[in-house]
C-alpha cells in the first residue's frame, strides 16, 4: 500500500467515523457546535451525517480496492 493510499484510507475512515456519529447522536454534535434544539437542525444532521458516512465509506473502499486487487490488462486478453 502506498502513502497515499494509506492517508486516503485512514482519511476514509475518520470521516467515516465521523458521519456515524453525526447520524446517530445528532444531538451531540448539536451541543458540540452550540445549535439550538429545533427539528430542522435535527434532520439537517441527520441528512449531513449520511452523506459523511457514504463519502467516508466509498473513500476508504476505494482506496482498499485499489492497493489490494491486481491490475487487468485489456491486451492480453483474446479479442473478440
Amino acid at each position: 500500500m502506498t502513502p497515499a493510499n494509506l492517508i486516503f484510507t485512514i482519511v476514509g475512515i475518520a470521516v467515516l467515523i465521523a458521519g456515524l456519529i453525526t447520524l446517530l447522536r445528532p444531538s451531540l454534535v448539536r451541543a458540540l457546535f452550540g445549535m439550538k434544539d429545533s427539528e430542522p437542525a435535527k434532520h439537517g444532521l441527520l441528512i449531513a451525517g449520511m452523506m459523511l458516512a457514504a463519502f467516508g465509506t466509498l473513500l476508504a473502499g476505494f482506496a482498499i480496492g485499489y492497493s489490494t486487487v491486481k491490475p487487468l490488462d485489456m491486451n492480453l486478453g483474446a479479442s473478440q
